[in-house]
């Protein structure tokens, strides 16, 4: 599954994913320090819908919560 939203083009995005250990500077240590940065993908929230199209078939597509809530697409 290519996890690309049909209507928005919404796709994965990199990122990183960052770790700190120590104690915090309130409750008495010296502060949190960077450790290391992890890779990591963020994905899109797709559902797979059916979509009544303008000149009225229906299709399946792959389309973002987001563009469903805005009400970018007409369920069939």
């Amino acid at each position: 599954m290519s996890r690309i939203c049909a209507v928005t083009g919404k796709r994965p995005k990199t990122g990183g994913r960052i770790i700190h250990k120590g104690q915090s500077k309130k409750s008495g240590g010296i502060g949190l320090q960077l450790v290391k940065t992890n890779k990591r993908v963020f994905r899109p929230n797709l559902q797979r819908v059916r979509v009544k199209l303008p000149n009225g078939s229906v299709k399946r597509m792959w389309v973002s919560v987001k563009a469903i809530k805005a009400g970018k697409i007409q369920k069939a």
